[in-house]
């Protein structure tokens, strides 16, 4: 009989093109699932929350195995973290339900994108931050992250390709924060995102926060479902993955509690 095993995984997407396997690019998913082949000697496939894009980071990632072992949770996370390159590192393996599935029992994902607002870029960690050198109207982008909550058809902020049947999404959170020393985060929690969303959603807040965009028409592009209405696609090197829930439970509104083991901005805790 298989086993399904459930991994909480952290990497820095820099190095990496993504999560999903691709055609002679190194990606996270093909470097966890030939250390996991290697362990149990059959191939294994290691199925995510959700993709994330190349040069994306995640904190609490979410997948699942299934496979024929007698090797216990605790020794594959042991084994694995001694197996995987730096950058990637498994916080949890669980030995799970076999109906739980990583992409569709997921209930609510938290998603952070860190801006460094300031005249100089850093050069520690740079690869985790947008460095914008022009001051940001952090109100004005709160004003207009306040029309994102509530259930929304977010095609405007879809990117090209996105596999859905629908483009009406769910946000309970849309929250910018000003942590002082020009450190901006937009979080968002949501039912689930398109293709790019998170990117499109911070590229058209910039605008805001730059006077490009006024936060009444920002709801306007949000109504309009044109992509060609909204901002540029922001980077990929400020948005995390931070949580992602599997409870139906209800929405808190998180506390900035910020840990020094992890980049500034990003909490852990429930969404």
């Amino acid at each position: 009989m298989e086993t399904t095993f459930k991994l909480t995984i952290e990497y820095c997407g820099t190095p990496y093109a993504g999560w999903q396997i691709q055609p002679d690019q190194p990606t996270v998913q093909q470097t966890i699932q030939e250390a996991l082949s290697r362990m149990v000697t059959r191939p294994v496939t290691v199925i995510a929350s959700g993709r994330t894009d190349a040069g994306v980071h995640a904190v609490a990632q979410v997948a699942h195995f299934k496979t024929k072992t007698a090797i216990p949770a605790e020794k594959f996370q042991d084994a694995l973290n001694r197996m995987l390159p730096p950058g990637i590192t498994i916080h949890a393996c669980q030995k799970v339900a076999d109906t739980f599935h990583a992409r569709f029992g997921a209930r609510r994902k938290r998603y952070t994108y860190r801006i460094i607002n300031r005249p100089e870029a850093p050069a520690v960690a740079h690869d985790t931050f947008w460095h914008i050198r022009n001051p940001l109207d952090v109100a004005a982008m709160k004003k207009a992250a306040a029309h994102l909550v509530g259930t929304h058809d977010f095609k405007a902020f879809e990117g090209a390709g996105s596999p859905r049947a629908t483009t009406v999404r769910t946000v309970s959170e849309a929250c910018i924060h000003d942590h002082g020393q020009g450190l901006v985060t937009l979080t968002f929690c949501g039912s689930g995102f398109l293709k790019f969303m998170v990117r499109n959603l911070a590229g058209t807040l910039v605008d805001v926060g730059l006077s490009r965009t006024s936060p009444e028409a920002f709801k306007g592009i949000l109504d309009s479902c044109k992509r060609k209405n909204a901002g540029p696609t922001a980077p990929p090197q400020g948005l995390f993955l931070v949580r992602v829930e599997y409870e139906d439970v209800p929405h808190a509104p998180r506390q900035f509690t910020d840990s020094p083991l992890y980049p500034a901005g990003l909490w852990l805790g429930p969404c």
